[in-house]
């Protein structure tokens, strides 16, 4: 065999290679590719082994983006083309942007957008450089959907955003073959006057809240306290009145014993009187006498006692009284 016979033999097996691995695609899980006859879509390559015609089918180049860390630190996004179409969901974080919220305060906003290819074909066809659509469409979004809101609003609502957001990214994208799962708000940033000012504002509520809950607390100490001297002054009151109750009855109970006793020992004397045959009046006006005197000597040293003339009379029903016990 000649050296020419050799190297067209080489020529062949080596093209024959090349049409084989042109024509033999093997597709991964979660990817596909999107084929092109002469220029025009022919079809959607599924995982696996794939077979296609070749330098007649190609696949079509689409552009991917990638985001990676820069130096300093930064995220750098790259466009790269390529030819296969990832169908899982993917995360583009997209740079801070300047938006204006309604009552005129420029805010830095970053946004993370979560989105799934559902139709290669619509990806390829429907839209020119789907990722720099999809990064344009979410930053003219948030734009609008931040701008009717104030600042408050745009720092305690964003689940609120993030709903709006992923519902206007939703049908905007539904004709590319793209479903937006969700939107999140990475950082919210206002202006370091606004920061300061803020940080003032909540201080002060913080001190008002406080001074609130000092005011309550002396409050309801003041009302508790005045509770208990209410309660303390109720309690004396009617412990006192108990004890007059009380004294009054005993006394009561002592006026009725008293008078028990005088009535026995009148009932006594006058039967003992009746006994002796003695004028119960006589006796009972020299008994009062008797007391009378004691209480006119009771208080002094003098022996010296003057007695008015009437006294004779009635002293000599002390005679009877002696007749009555003598009797007795």
């Amino acid at each position: 065999m000649s050296t020419l016979s050799i190297v067209l033999a080489a020529i062949v097996v080596v093209l024959a290679i090349v049409i084989i691995s042109a024509g033999v695609k093997v597709v991964p899980q979660s990817e596909t590719r999107v084929i092109e006859r002469l220029g025009r879509f022919h079809s959607v390559l599924s995982p696996g082994l794939n077979f296609i015609i070749p330098f007649i089918d190609r696949p079509k180049t689409i552009y991917m983006r990638r985001v990676e860390s820069s130096v300093g630190g930064r995220p750098l996004v790259r466009l790269s083309a390529t030819t296969v179409i990832d169908l899982r969901e993917q995360v583009y974080d997209f740079p801070s942007q300047q938006v204006i919220t309604r009552d005129n305060v420029t805010t830095e906003i970053n946004a993370l957008l979560y989105f799934q290819i559902t139709d290669p074909k619509k990806a390829v066809y429907e839209i020119d450089n789907l990722p720099n659509a999809i990064e344009k469409l979410t930053q003219t979004s948030l734009r609008n959907v931040i701008g009717e809101l104030e600042l408050d609003e745009t720092l305690t609502s964003r689940d609120t955003i993030n709903s709006k957001l992923q519902n206007i990214l939703d049908d905007a994208t539904n004709k590319w073959g793209v479903k937006v799962n969700r939107v999140e708000l990475q950082d919210i940033t206002p202006p370091e006057s606004v920061r300061v000012a803020m940080e003032k504002q909540m201080q002060a509520e913080r001190n008002r809240r406080a001074e609130i809950l000092n005011a309550e607390g002396e409050k309801q100490s003041l009302i508790l306290r005045s509770e208990g001297e209410k309660a303390s002054k109720i309690n004396q009151a009617e412990a006192t009145k108990q004890a007059e109750i009380l004294r009054a009855e005993g006394d009561a109970q002592a006026i009725i014993l008293n008078a028990q006793a005088e009535a026995e020992a009148i009932r006594r004397v006058a039967q003992a009187v009746t006994d002796t045959k003695t004028d119960p009046a006589t006796y009972m006006l020299a008994m009062k006498y008797i007391d009378t005197l004691k209480e006119l000597t009771s208080g002094t040293d003098n022996k010296t006692v003057f007695l008015p003339y009437e006294a004779s009379s009635v002293l000599s029903s002390l005679g009877s009284i002696k007749n009555l016990f003598d009797a007795k």
